[in-house]
């Protein structure tokens, strides 16, 4: 069984990218999602960041407000680095809990699952996770910023605020075994998909 990790920029696409490798039959884990899990309410998380941050962050229903914990540590990388310290081995937990289930149900030696890490190359997770490959999807500076502005209703500013806030996308791809160019259309995407699935599976 092989594992990839695919990783990119905030609206880069790569929840496109990974829903397309499961469509073609790789397993696929989004530490996105992964990251909601573990902050339900009375979760081991969900209690530290409640004492960190305060019960103002709580909706009616106790769910973080997930907007407003964002406004909090948007401008203080201090704060940022400690919500990144409390949710990060949680989620990296998880996702080896998720890659041993697999293993259990699968005998394919050229199974693939692909995990989905936004902070992948960040983190240096790569290394503790022993990626087959590392994929990465990309796009350029305006199309982000006009991804970001279109999906989270902000303004060209506040867009380019959320991109500064992790590694450069050219910068990523130094790291890259393959590359996802998500610039053109949803057609040219999987295209490239199905050719990377393609030689990570024979």
């Amino acid at each position: 069984m092989r594992v990839v990790g695919t990783t990119g920029g905030i609206a880069s696409g790569k929840s496109l990218v990974l829903n397309t490798f499961m469509n073609l039959g790789a397993y696929g884990i989004d530490c996105d999602v992964l990251s909601r899990e573990v902050v339900r309410p009375c979760s081991k998380a969900w209690w530290e960041i409640v004492n960190c941050f305060g019960k103002d962050i709580l909706r009616k229903d106790l769910e973080i407000d997930r907007t407003r914990l964002r406004e909090i540590v948007f401008g203080d990388s201090e704060k940022r680095k400690i919500l990144e310290k409390i949710i990060h081995p949680e989620v990296k937990k998880r996702c080896m809990e998720r890659i041993e289930a697999i293993k259990k149900i699968e005998s394919n030696p050229n199974a693939l699952v692909v995990i989905d890490v936004p902070l992948l190359i960040e983190t240096g997770i790569q290394k503790e996770f022993e990626f087959d490959k590392v994929i990465v999807v990309y796009v350029g500076e305006e199309t982000q910023v006009r991804r970001v502005m279109e999906r989270e209703g902000v303004t060209k500013e506040e867009a380019k605020k959320m991109i500064e806030l992790q590694m450069p996308l050219k910068e990523k791809l130094k790291f890259a075994d393959a590359v996802i160019n998500n610039e053109g259309t949803l057609e040219e995407t999987e295209e490239q998909v199905r050719k990377v699935f393609k030689a990570l599976s024979s």
